[in-house]
């Protein structure tokens, strides 16, 4: 990650840490305060611009990772918070790392790319790889959690208490999507199972599909919602409800 632009640091406290132990909890998980114009659950405040969310979310979408190399990563460091979560240790040897990793950044994939072919290929090619791959990763976060079927809380100031213990509420605020098609699983390596991958994310993906059938079957046990969608499509039609519905009314 760190060869890629982002940065391992601050990615393992704000995904590995905070969204899988405060998935769809606004006010805490950033997953749901990454792109701005969005209104991504019913807690977050209403602004006019949301009522054509669902007309423009995709085109967001795209600048994602832009947002996330060149903006957030760097809102992180100098703030010393995730959003609302302080980070309180950050080594020296991560402060070097962070600052090297950036410049190599800078000179490997806009330096020398310019020096060789000019800014005008340079421009259409990064960019480009830049709209793929944050598309990619933003939408695959979205069909697993901003869908008609998950669960959202909502943290104030005040003491908040999630009724549900920790693994019910990575259920309920889950879903999985195109369990059956190969490719896409092949594609996301498994993270169309969300579900599983939040329950247990040191075990391989690949084990996910067959993981996935005890835990449908123990949700039916205890009466608990499996959320799931049998294609992406349906899955990318019931964000896109969602979005219309959050962006509709206040």
């Amino acid at each position: 990650m760190n060869a890629l632009g982002g940065n391992a640091f601050f990615w393992k406290i704000k995904h590995n840490i905070i969204h899988h132990t405060y998935t769809n909890v606004d006010g805490i998980d950033d997953d749901l305060n990454n792109m701005p114009f969005m209104r991504e659950c019913a807690t977050q405040p209403w602004r006019p611009v949301h009522r054509y969310q669902h007309y423009y979310m995709f085109l967001l979408y795209g600048f994602t990772t832009l947002l996330w190399m060149f903006i957030s990563d760097y809102t992180k460091y100098f703030t010393k918070k995730i959003y609302t979560t302080e980070v309180r240790t950050m080594s020296f040897k991560e402060h070097v790392i962070f600052w090297i990793s950036k410049l190599l950044y800078i000179l490997f994939y806009i330096a020398v790319p310019v020096y060789l072919l000019g800014w005008g290929p340079w421009a259409v090619g990064f960019v480009t790889m830049h709209l793929v791959l944050g598309f990619t990763l933003a939408i695959v976060f979205q069909l697993a959690h901003v869908v008609e079927d998950t669960g959202f809380e909502a943290a104030n100031f005040e003491p908040k208490k999630i009724e549900n213990e920790w693994a019910i509420h990575q259920v309920k605020t889950t879903a999985n999507f195109a369990e059956q098609n190969k490719l896409v699983s092949w594609f996301v390596g498994g993270l169309n199972f969300q579900i599983e991958h939040h329950l247990f994310p040191k075990i391989s993906h690949i084990h996910y599909p067959a993981i996935s059938k005890i835990v449908r079957e123990a949700c039916a046990q205890y009466d608990i919602q499996y959320n799931y969608y049998p294609t992406m499509r349906g899955a990318v039609a019931s964000h896109f409800r969602m979005m219309r519905e959050l962006g509709a009314r206040p």
